[in-house]
């Protein structure tokens, strides 16, 4: 097992990562600007606080901690939660900082988060793929400043990749709309909405083109990217999704009532077909998800059922005053 760094591990994916390559038997730290309480990774992960925007800040915790594996996630990671430029200054500055710094140092294994944003879907000029569904071969048109800062977090392991041949292993992943546990019990989603939302009203979902993605998910994928950097190319950037999409209807059907001119491009995507290929990743690493909202929506309502049933059962709990001398019962 290796000692792994989770840079934003603090974040709604890096919680899920960070739980998941611990639970796989990793060694892991989570670094981040600020702690998560106590309890909220498994026992052994060690935590720790910077600010990877301080020059060499990132070569100091890194070289601290001695990892062998660096995985990037620490980012804005909303697109116009913050003027573009900052946006674009501190998503591209972390990734060149924590890469370079991990490269320096010689660990051995580097990946970095990116988007599928870096497509360029949503462009107010209008958007269409060559053909759906899309995959790690569709040329990218960013269109905002979040989009090319991941574009760039992928152009910078593959700059490194080319300089440094396979002395040191890179990749980059784009997960899709990461949905963490607790948003499929109804905590709201990245946008505000619960899952069941955005099922009923497909408009939630059509921006993203109905791509979503289990958190944990992403941390099995990076569990089994890591095992298997050594036997494929350097630098590759794959796709992370559910194998289905989130909506309740064929996507052949609603594509093209928002994604104008889309028709024939999504005549393929019948049944549950999503909008983004990971084929990549299960043909070079035999990657699969596990979830889907099918099944964590039905988890979900078959626990709460439980605890219906547990609480009939046991009834209402009722006290009567105690007496001088006596035991308080229920």
């Amino acid at each position: 097992m290796s000692r792994i760094l989770v840079t934003g591990g603090a974040g709604r994916l890096g919680r899920s990562v960070v739980s998941g390559l611990a639970a796989a038997g990793h060694e892991v730290i989570s670094a981040d600007r600020d702690a998560v309480p106590a309890g909220t990774f498994p026992a052994g992960v060690e935590q720790e606080t910077a600010d990877l925007l301080v020059p060499g800040e990132a070569f100091r915790l890194l070289e601290r901690a001695a990892p062998d594996a660096v995985i990037h996630l620490a980012a804005i990671a909303v697109p116009f939660s913050a003027p573009e430029e900052v946006i674009f200054s501190t998503n591209t500055r972390l990734a060149f900082a924590v890469v370079s710094a991990a490269t320096e140092l010689g660990i051995g294994k580097i990946i970095t988060a990116s988007s599928p944003t870096v497509l360029g879907y949503g462009s107010p000029a209008g958007w269409l793929p060559d053909s759906f569904p899309v995959d790690e071969a569709t040329a990218p048109r960013p269109w905002n400043a979040y989009a090319l800062s991941k574009l760039i977090a992928e152009q910078t392991v593959q700059m490194f990749a080319a300089a440094q041949g396979g002395r040191i292993r890179y990749a980059a992943f784009r997960p899709c709309y990461v949905i963490s546990p607790e948003e499929w019990e109804g905590a709201p989603t990245q946008q505000g909405h619960t899952v069941r939302e955005r099922l009923a009203d497909p408009a939630l979902s059509a921006p993203a083109l109905f791509n979503y993605v289990d958190a944990r998910d992403v941390a099995d994928f990076l569990d089994v990217l890591l095992r298997n950097m050594e036997s494929i190319p350097n630098g590759e950037t794959f796709f992370v999704g559910a194998a289905d999409a989130l909506a309740t209807e064929p996507l052949a059907a609603l594509l093209p009532r928002f994604l104008p001119g889309s028709a024939g491009h999504a005549a393929g995507l019948t049944g549950t077909s999503p909008a983004f290929s990971i084929a990549k990743a299960k043909r070079l690493l035999g990657w699969e998800p596990r979830r889907t909202w099918r099944t964590e929506l039905a988890r979900t309502e078959e626990a709460r059922a439980e605890e219906v049933l547990v609480g009939a059962a046991t009834g209402p709990v009722t006290t009567r005053p105690a007496t001088p001398g006596s035991q308080e019962t229920t």
